[in-house]
């Protein structure tokens, strides 16, 4: 899989939390930087390597040679930027294993896992992230290696942006009804990621305000509306729904949690009280077809239980930042419609400015948009927090891990976004050990089955 390193921060945030521990300053940045470099290697690798390939003159000029021949004949709007003249050479630059730009992509791939395994040991199962901090010893020459890497890839941004611009532009242009392939109402969810050592304590009491010091903002989507962006909020209205997968209910078993920390009520079907109950049995598409469950989020509001989807995680997270108008570190700037990022001068290209702006709909393009979008944002928090933790080794605060204690009993909760998306880790502690743990990562968020209302996961709902 290539989720490990985010599901190794994710289990590091609940057990901070759970045993009460606080990580030094500089181990955050560590971890952040480790974070922005995997979100800078697979956003890359998924989005040129392999969905470039449905756009790829290979695909289109089988597929749709009326597509082909007016791609041939339209100029690219960028084309001083990145240097393709024409739609039709983008496309033949993403041809597979031979287009100039699949390969100089997967180049970009390797230098940006090299950037993650400076900071987080190994990819993608790191070796020294651990409750209470990182094993990473931090030094000059281990920042000055990881910066080296990322200015080459800041300049790598300034063509990419502008190449996928043109690209997704056309295809609006060329195919008009293109905005429905995809399409799905706006329901999204996202649970936060980069946390912030000035804000963040991992105790329950002051999650609300940690989360929203998050450098990408937790927040939940309904109708393009931002309905709230308090993580306590959006970790008490989880609920694990059966209906069409192969479990028996939990609903008359243990309740592990009755009440938060704050005294709020807790679900007896949120992943804190979940117990699994596995019922092998043929696949009915009529009943039971799947090991799935039907992960949804429940709004107060309405009383509706949300089949949100993460959009392949950046929509999700460019959407609920830049409506929460919170984020302004210098480099990033969310400013209630849109989301602004600064890259500075590198090598051989001037500063440059980009604006992704909320667009009309959820939908198969503005997804992959998104994607390479957050691949210069992810490079623009990566020159902060690479700032940040050279400031504290110049300081020369470099404990990098504090010691803990496993209590006798406790809760915890962990909230990131994994490269898909959401991602949620939920644990019980009682006599010192582990008596409940379930993750939430993006899969079963958008590959759920139709639940007990009836109501599909974003993947039926998107081809019915």
């Amino acid at each position: 899989g290539i989720c490990g390193d985010n599901h190794a921060t994710c289990a590091t945030y609940a057990q901070n939390m759970a045993f009460g521990v606080k990580p030094p300053p500089i181990a955050e940045w560590i971890v952040n930087l480790g974070e922005a470099a995997e979100y800078m290697f697979d956003h890359n690798i998924f989005q040129d390597n392999l969905v470039g390939v449905d756009f790829c003159e290979q695909m289109v000029k089988e597929t749709n040679p009326g597509v082909w021949e007016k791609a041939t004949k339209t100029a690219a709007p960028h084309a001083e930027l990145h240097g393709y003249k024409t739609i039709a050479d983008i496309m033949t630059a993403l041809n597979p294993f031979k287009g100039s730009f699949y390969l100089e992509a997967l180049q970009m791939s390797r230098m940006t896992r090299e950037m993650f395994c400076l900071m987080e040991g190994r990819h993608v199962h790191p070796s020294t992230l651990y409750p209470g901090g990182v094993g990473t010893v931090p030094t000059i020459q281990l920042f000055t290696d990881y910066i080296v890497r990322l200015m080459k890839y800041v300049e790598f941004m300034k063509k990419v942006v502008p190449f996928h611009d043109d690209l997704f532009d056309f295809f609006y242009e060329a195919l008009p009804g293109y905005e429905e392939v995809g399409r799905r109402r706006i329901l999204l969810g996202c649970w936060g990621s980069f946390n912030n050592p000035d804000v963040c304590d991992y105790t329950y009491a002051k999650m609300t305000d940690w989360g929203r010091g998050m450098y990408v903002t937790p927040g939940v989507v309904v109708d393009g509306q931002l309905v709230t962006t308090d993580l306590v909020d959006i970790g008490l209205n989880i609920r694990i729904l059966l209906g069409s997968s192969y479990y028996d209910d939990w609903q008359n078993s243990e309740v592990f949690v009755k009440k938060d920390p704050l005294g709020n009520p807790v679900d007896q079907r949120h992943p804190w009280n979940q117990s699994t109950f596995p019922r092998p049995q043929k696949r009915d598409f009529g009943g039971k077809y799947t090991w799935v469950m039907s992960p949804r989020w429940y709004d107060k509001r309405t009383g509706d239980y949300l089949a949100l989807d993460t959009g392949g995680g950046p929509i999700a997270r460019f959407w609920a930042t830049a409506l929460a108008g919170i984020v302004d570190i210098g480099y990033l700037k969310a400013t209630g419609h849109s989301v602004k990022i600064y890259l500075p001068k590198t090598q051989s290209k001037p500063e440059v400015e980009f604006e992704w702006k909320i667009p009309k709909w959820s939908n198969a393009i503005e997804r992959d948009r998104a994607r390479t979008y957050f691949q210069a944002y992810a490079a623009a928090a990566a020159l902060y927090f690479a700032e940040q933790a050279l400031a504290e080794l110049h300081a020369g605060r470099t404990k990098t891990w504090n010691d803990f204690k496993v209590p006798e009993e406790a809760i915890g909760c962990g909230f990131h976004e994994a490269v898909r998306g959401v991602l949620s880790h939920h644990v019980v502690i009682k006599n010192h050990k582990i008596a409940n743990y379930h993750p939430y990562p993006p899969t079963p968020w958008n590959a759920n089955p139709r639940d007990s209302f009836g109501t599909p996961g974003p993947y039926e709902d998107a081809v019915q």
